[in-house]
């Protein structure tokens, strides 16, 4: 496992070259709250906006997760703690008023970009307007 790739894996580089041909910049692979041990793929912190681009093996994607057949009790305890640790992690950044967006690597690049900045618009047009509503996730 100390052999899979934590950053900059494939999917994340491709959207992040959608963004960028899009004029969008950002931070990668970024410490979002100094007490959680959390790392966004993409990140706004101004606009207090994270991104995850979940593989879909290792977080548990309903179309095409899949479970070993070897050694199935330890994979299942793994693979479903990684999801909560997922959904933890959501909680925790939400309750600090972080805007948080995953996706899986399954999605095509420029959905994903689509999306991202849709979420941005809406952010900077609430922040414009002085709102401190976020939008719902």
């Amino acid at each position: 496992m100390s052999r899979q790739k934590s950053k900059n894996t494939a999917p994340e580089i491709a959207v992040r070259r959608c963004l960028h041909e899009r004029g969008f910049r950002y931070r990668i692979d970024v410490k979002l709250e100094p007490d959680l041990r959390t790392r966004a793929d993409l990140a706004w912190k101004g606009l207090k906006l994270a991104v995850f681009i979940d593989g879909c093996f290792w977080h548990g994607c309903p179309e095409h997760a899949t479970r070993p057949a070897a050694n199935r009790e330890w994979w299942a305890k793994k693979l479903d703690t990684n999801i909560a640790r997922d959904r933890r992690t959501d909680d925790a950044l939400r309750s600090r008023g972080w805007v948080v967006r995953r996706f899986w690597e399954h999605q095509t690049p420029e959905e994903i970009a689509d999306k991202i900045v849709e979420t941005i618009d809406e952010l900077r047009a609430r922040d414009l307007r002085g709102s401190v509503v976020r939008p719902d996730d």
